[in-house]
């Protein structure tokens, strides 16, 4: 009895190996883990043993102790360092089958559309390694487009920007498959770092990458305010003239400026795809407007910013953070009538 019940559950999953967070929809279940992209592991005799995975790993970024360092394996959405990567997919694919064995799986991983071929062997290998039974494919855009709903069949072109932790993605969808992509590695990261360097310059105060996701989220905008200085908060870290601990006040208004840079470049890579397609396709544009995915899609008004100067309309899909795994997840529920949206053999 247990053996035809574990066949009846599938295996099978997609997974959005993120720069940032990683998701796993498994088939017929959905979204079954949203986690950070970290791993925290300790050396010892040159072999890196894991400590934690995941939301515990990310606490301890910035804090572990002499023997232990804990890092993020995806840099720019590739993989930076191979083995942690393969342990951290390892966990994860674990996690979400709660450790009981499973028969090796058919794993759908997105991938950069700007990601090499040495790139995309690499994510391919982790994926294989960590158990899968097949590894396929499919390029981030093309994922975000089916998981936002686009109508990437018709022959009408759709346009898609992705904004993730590591890159950012823009693209034009027709007939089913992309017909213009332009990748540039400006994501989430480069905000948050971007606030770093800003406060060190600006203010003389130097704060961890976690502190300034926490102002990007909450009085983080792509555009000045309009009355004066907007929200403001208050953060902690060390000061850059005398290194002892201390305390500034942020405003809306310094973190829009500081993130002016990397808004500025995501822009420009949708004004360069603007200008790129084929003529047809641009008049469908200005029909259906672009849509925006990713978390960086959630930067407040980062719509109005590229509506303003694109001069189109800009929607944001709904729940932008998951809409690369759902479309992963609806391939890998119709696997075999919609293998042509898949990436080509690696």
């Amino acid at each position: 009895m247990m053996g035809s019940l574990m066949g009846m559950l599938s295996t099978d999953m997609a997974i959005d190996l993120g720069t940032a967070n990683t998701l796993v929809y498994v088939k017929g279940q959905g979204v079954q883990l949203d986690e950070p992209s970290v791993v925290a592991f300790m050396t010892q005799g040159g072999r890196k043993i894991v400590y934690a995975v995941g939301e515990q790993a990310k606490q301890m970024l910035g804090k572990t102790p002499v023997n232990m360092e804990a890092i993020r394996p995806m840099r720019d959405g590739v993989i930076a360092d191979f083995d942690v990567a393969e342990e951290m997919i390892k966990h994860f694919i674990r996690k979400v089958h709660n450790r009981r064995a499973f028969v090796s799986p058919l794993i759908i991983v997105c991938v950069p559309s700007s990601a090499t071929s040495v790139e995309r062997r690499a994510i391919h290998q982790s994926a294989l390694a960590a158990g899968a039974r097949q590894v396929e494919l499919i390029e981030e855009p093309m994922a975000a487009a089916i998981g936002a709903n686009l109508p990437i069949e018709d022959p009408a072109g759709s346009m898609v920007v992705d904004i993730g932790g590591g890159t950012s993605e823009v693209a034009v969808l027709s007939l089913g498959g992309i017909v213009y992509s332009r990748s540039v590695r400006i994501g989430g990261d480069k905000m948050d770092q971007a606030i770093v360097q800003y406060l060190r310059r600006e203010r003389k105060i130097l704060i961890g990458e976690m502190t300034a996701e926490r102002i990007k989220k909450e009085i983080g905008s792509a555009v000045q305010p309009e009355n004066g200085p907007g929200m403001a908060l208050t953060v902690r870290g060390r000061g850059t003239m005398d290194g002892v601990p201390k305390e500034a006040e942020i405003t809306e208004e310094m973190v829009a400026d500081a993130l002016s840079e990397p808004v500025g470049a995501i822009v420009d890579a949708v004004k360069t795809a603007l200008e790129a397609m084929p003529p047809e396709l641009a008049a469908d544009i200005v029909d259906r407007g672009i849509v925006l995915t990713g978390g960086g899609a959630l930067l407040r008004n980062l719509d109005t910013c590229i509506r303003d100067q694109a001069k189109l309309p800009v929607m944001l899909a709904d729940d932008p953070l998951k809409c690369v795994v759902n479309g992963c997840g609806v391939v890998l529920e119709n696997y075999p009538n919609m293998k042509t949206v898949l990436s080509p053999e690696v």
